[in-house]
């Protein structure tokens, strides 16, 4: 595939997200937090899916408590449900939306197993497993499967039952 159709295609919206992505990354986590939180309510919870789910899964990372995030991570994989291949790839023309799934169900994992929820952690650990087989073969799905041996081996709970 040529670099021409690995770029995203223009997107107001998702310039706005990027733009209060790095914002958080920048340390302003709560300037970018307030941002996409109104980006959020500007699009409504019946809005585009694949800004859905973006603005989801960035905003649970922006949380100050592991239920907030777990709220925000839901949303996220809930939006997902919705989101198909065709309208990901107006955006970008190389993503697959199952290849979201590890990620999505790795967060979940996390945020339960964090507030003590060992059964629907483990619960999503399988599942992030299942579909790990759907990540790209490029740094973003070696990060994700990394990820996902690192929280199974360093996990205290130990989520591998």
């Amino acid at each position: 595939m040529d670099d021409h159709n690995r770029q995203p295609t223009a997107d107001p919206t998702m310039a706005r997200i990027v733009d209060a992505v790095q914002l958080g990354r920048s340390g302003q986590r709560a300037r970018a937090r307030d941002t996409l939180t109104a980006l959020w309510d500007e699009i409504g919870a019946t809005g585009d899916a694949f800004h859905r789910c973006t603005l989801a899964h960035y905003l649970a990372d922006l949380q100050d408590t592991t239920e907030a995030e777990l709220t925000w991570d839901e949303r996220a994989l809930a939006a997902v449900s919705d989101l198909t291949d065709e309208r990901a790839q107006r955006y970008l023309s190389s993503l697959q939306v199952r290849a979201f799934l590890p990620s999505l169900h790795l967060n979940l994992a996390d945020c339960h197993r964090r507030l003590g929820n060992i059964a629907p952690a483990r619960e999503h650990l399988a599942l992030a497993r299942e579909h790990v087989a759907h990540l790209p073969d490029d740094p973003y799905g070696e990060a994700i499967r990394a990820a996902i041996r690192d929280f199974t081996e360093e996990d205290p709970t130990d989520l591998r039952r």
